[in-house]
This record gives C-alpha cells, sequence and structure tokens, in this order.
C-alpha cells in the first residue's frame, strides 16, 4: 500500500518525516529482529497456541514417575526417583516461568523509535518486502514445530534411558538374590513376612516342593503336633523347642516352635527363614516350609531321624551306636557343610553357632549343619553382637569381638575333640569352677603316649593309631588361640577325606577339587 501511494503523482520521496523513504528504513528495522524474535516467540508458542501438548507430555512423564516410585519405594531407591521427579517436575515449571506464554498473537511490526530527520538524505535501502511479517511468522511457526518435536524426542530419551538403567538394575537385582544352589527356587524374608498370614490359608504340606518354601496352615501344624505335645519334643533351643509333627500324609517332619517374645527372636527368625531360603546342599538341613500366627513362628524342617550329634555322644546311649568309621563320616560331613558356607557361598556365610546339638544326622547317619538363627554373611560380621555358645566361641571373639571364617574352624574343632574323646564341651570340675575341653586336653593331645587313654572308651580299641594321631593333629591346629595357625576349612576337609571308607562318603566331589571357586550368591 505504501509502495503505491508513493508511486502516485505528486508524492514527495524526499525528506519528509512521514515519506516513503522514512518508512522503508523502518521496515527494514525488522529484519535485524528476525532472530531475536524466533528464539523467544517459539517457546511462547508451545504454550500458548498448543498447552495441551506440553500439559499432556508432563503427565505421561508424572505417571511415569509414580509408578516408579511405588516400586522404588519397596526397593530402597529413594534417591533416584527424587532426581529423576525433579527433573520431570521442576523442568516444565522453570520452562513457564522462562517463557511466559503469549496470550494474543503480534498485531503488526514491532516499531523501532522515532527518528528525528536530519538535513542529509538517508542512504539508499532496499524496499521492505510486502510478504516480510507472514515469512516472520511461518519461521516462527517453523521453528516452533521443530520445538515441539524436539522436546518430544528429548523426553522420550530420557524415558528410554531410565527404563534402560531399570532393566539392568532389575537383572542386577535378580542375579544378586539369585539362591545358593542352582535350580532352586528362592523366597525373599520381606515377602514371606508380608505375605505369609495370606498364604498360610491356602497352602498345606502337599505344595511343599523340594527346593521351594511354602506356607503352612498354623491350624494343620498344631493338629500334626498333637497341639505341641510335650511328648513329641525332639530338642530344645535358644528361642523355643523342636517337635515332632506326623502329617495328614504320613510324612514325619520336624517343626521348630519360636515365641516371638523380642527383637532378638524376630531377627533370628527373620534370618533362619533369609539363609535356609538361598542355600541347598546335601550337609546342610533343608527348610520345608514355615507358617506364622500372631507371635508365633513355625519353622519347618526335613526330619532327621537320629536326633543331633549331642544327644548320641551325651544321651542315653552316651556314642555306643557312633563307631570310629561313623564319626569320622560326622566329621567330614560337617566340614563339607562348613566348607560349603565358606568357600562357596558369595559372600561367605559365618555360622556362629556350630556345636554338636546343631549337626542333625538322619537315618543314615549323613551329617547336616542346622539352626542359622545367628548366622551372618562376610559383609556384616562387622556389626554383630556376641552371641554364641559357651565352649565353642572362639578366644578372639569372645574378648574382642573379632568375627572370621575362622571362628567357625575353631567351633569346628572343639566339635572334632568331642568327637574323640565323648566329653562335653564344658564340664564341672568343682561347684563354681569349669573347665573346656580345650584347656583339659590339649596337653594330652601332643603326646602320643598320653592321647589314646583320653579318647572315649567306646572306640578306644577299634581305630587305627596313625588315623587318630591324624585326627588329634587336625583338632589341635582348629582350636589354636591365634587365628591366623588355624587351617581354612578346606585344608581340614582334605585332611578328613582319607580317614572315611569310600562306602561312607570317603571321596573327593567334584565340587570340592576348586574350594576357592565362589560362585553362588547369598543376596
Amino acid at each position: 500500500k505504501e509502495e503505491e501511494e508513493e508511486k502516485k503523482p505528486g508524492r514527495s520521496h524526499s525528506k519528509e518525516p512521514g515519506g516513503g523513504e522514512f518508512k522503508r528504513q523502518r521496515g527494514s528495522k525488522h529484519l535485524g529482529l528476525i532472530p531475536f524474535v524466533s528464539f523467544w516467540i517459539p517457546h511462547s508458542t508451545l504454550f500458548s497456541a498448543a498447552p495441551a501438548l506440553p500439559l499432556l507430555l508432563c503427565g505421561f512423564i508424572h505417571s511415569f514417575c509414580v509408578f516408579f516410585f511405588f516400586w522404588a519405594a519397596m526397593n530402597l531407591l529413594y534417591s533416584l526417583w527424587v532426581l529423576f521427579s525433579f527433573f520431570c517436575l521442576v523442568f516444565p515449571a522453570v520452562a513457564l516461568a522462562r517463557y511466559p506464554p503469549l496470550h494474543a498473537p503480534l498485531a503488526g511490526p514491532v516499531l523501532a523509535p522515532r527518528m528525528q530527520p536530519t538535513s542529509q538524505p538517508p542512504a539508499a535501502v532496499a524496499p521492505s518486502p510486502s510478504g516480510m511479517l507472514i515469512t516472520v511468522e511461518g519461521h516462527i511457526h517453523r521453528l516452533g514445530k521443530e520445538l515441539i518435536v524436539a522436546i518430544i524426542l528429548a523426553s522420550a530419551a530420557v524415558t528410554l534411558v531410565m527404563l534402560a538403567l531399570f532393566g539392568a538394575w532389575f537383572y542386577w537385582r535378580r542375579n544378586r538374590r539369585r539362591p545358593v544352589s542352582s535350580g532352586v527356587q528362592s523366597t525373599d524374608v520381606a515377602k514371606v513376612l508380608t505375605f505369609g498370614p495370606i498364604l498360610g490359608k491356602f497352602n498345606s504340606l502337599k505344595t511343599v516342593k523340594k527346593g521351594a518354601v511354602s506356607a503352612i496352615d498354623h491350624a494343620l501344624l498344631e493338629a500334626a503336633t498333637n497341639n505341641f505335645n510335650e511328648s513329641n519334643i525332639l530338642g530344645e533351643g535358644g528361642f523355643g523347642c523342636v517337635y515332632k509333627a506326623h502329617m495328614d500324609d504320613g510324612a514325619l517332619v520336624a517343626v521348630k516352635k519360636l515365641e516371638i517374645g523380642g527383637q532378638d527372636s524376630e531377627r533370628e527368625f527373620e534370618n533362619e527363614m533369609d539363609m535356609l531360603c538361598k542355600i541347598r546342599h546335601p550337609n546342610i538341613v533343608s527348610l520345608l516350609g514355615y507358617s506364622i500366627n500372631g507371635k508365633m513362628r513355625l519353622l519347618v524342617y526335613e526330619l532327621m531321624q537320629n536326633g543331633s550329634l549331642e544327644s548320641q555322644l551325651h544321651g542315653p546311649s552316651h556314642g555306643s551306636n557312633l563307631t570310629w568309621h561313623i564319626r569320622m563320616k560326622i566329621a567330614l560331613d560337617a566340614a563339607r557343610g562348613l566348607e560349603y558356607l565358606h568357600e562357596h557361598c558369595n559372600p561367605p556365610v559365618i555360622h556362629r553357632d556350630l556345636k554338636s546339638s546343631n549337626i542333625l544326622l538322619d537315618s543314615q547317619f549323613n551329617a547336616k549343619i542346622s539352626d542359622f538363627g545367628l548366622a551372618v554373611t562376610g559383609q556384616s560380621k562387622g556389626s554383630v553382637k556376641l552371641s554364641g555358645t559357651l565352649g565353642y566361641v572362639a578366644p578372639e571373639y569372645l574378648l574382642d569381638g573379632k568375627l572370621t571364617e575362622k571362628s567357625d574352624v575353631y567351633a569346628f574343632g572343639v566339635v572334632l575333640l568331642e568327637l574323640l574323646m565323648g566329653r562335653r564341651p564344658v564340664e564341672k570340675i568343682a561347684p563354681s569352677q569349669c573347665q573346656s575341653i580345650v584347656t583339659w586336653a590339649m596337653p594330652q593331645l601332643t603326646d602320643r603316649s598320653k592321647l589314646p587313654n583320653i579318647i572315649d572308651p567306646v572306640i578306644r580299641n577299634l581305630m587305627d593309631l596313625k588315623h587318630l594321631y591324624q585326627v588329634a593333629a587336625v583338632a589341635v591346629l582348629c582350636v589354636q588361640p591365634e587365628p591366623s595357625y588355624r587351617p581354612l576349612i578346606t585344608d581340614v576337609l582334605h585332611s578328613l577325606i582319607p580317614l572315611v571308607p569310600i562306602e561312607l562318603g570317603g571321596a573327593l566331589r567334584l565340587s570340592e577339587t576348586s574350594p576357592n571357586s565362589k560362585n553362588s550368591s547369598m543376596h
């Protein structure tokens, strides 16, 4: 319009303040504003012309955050969730604060400050194109679309990265929680305690499968033990009794009853559940099921027909059922179970309460280690309080609280002395004075002329003296006061294997050829 008016006859094309020459100069100023406008307008256009898109995008990301929160809360990932939520929620708020929405489109060109006419004619400039504003708006619209696409792609990339990290973390957690023995189904203690009362209503012993731990109805176990009758007691522990249970299908199991009266008993129950759900080994007792009823906790194990080693040695039979070879077999089986805990679990497991009453015997006198209520892993051994049984506790643990795998080796040495001599680990020599088997036997164990005289009379004349000296030497090394002088349980195991007949298990197993390989996870 201006150009047509300027071309009309009589119109001045010179220096008039409102003339065409000045207007062309004013119009040319818009070209310098294009970069500035293109930077600010698309962000505002994004939140004004298409407000639903960022809201929908933020809603999707926030929904993902909420889902991720509930999942992460159960796995202690609060920090990761907080960082991700901060990015997803604060970033749109900052964008809105920095680039406020435009409530009205541009109505016309942005005018430059009015210039005063001068005596000199302005320099000639190119005529202002008639479609300049349309070009600017088209450029802005195109940049707005590109920005929207960029935001969508960036958000999708962030989501994919988070999903990839989540998948990697989940894969790592699943492998870390893999049971100690391959092919064995694991049960997490937290899930057991959470869903135990519910699952217990729908499970019975018939649902218990080998390698899995299931909830068992409390009423079923109560009936199987005849309401926990004293006649069915197999033994007593620090936090409860063990009962023999006759199930409806004729199966015999052992039920350990724990009365939860404090944090220690609850912790023992959880610890034993956690350990035995992950550990499967021929020389470690198998956990079959559990039951939770109020403050009562029940653990169901396979029944060991010959009871504990303590009952066999110090009970009514006084060890008469235990020949020399059977005693060596029991020692070998216990060493195999302990070696598995120390060398094949990652991290290593320290039993912390190995003793003759926690070594159970089946009908063939195969020995299995039981009672993992006090067991700890190598990662947490520095943060546990003093626990154990007098006579079996290593001196460095008793005096300084120093707990290592060598503490279990010391306890194993005490069990070896029990097998050799038939004596209890601690015996009273006066009304107010006790003597440990280690203190009493050490001076005589190193004297070959005196050694046969302190051996259990049941086996004194039924053994090879060469084998006796070898076992006594192993026991002396295991009960050394200095932990560094004690052997590894692997060395003890290899020393005992030749002393047991092959038909009783005195042969090297495949897993014992590489004792230092830790290929199983305890998490």
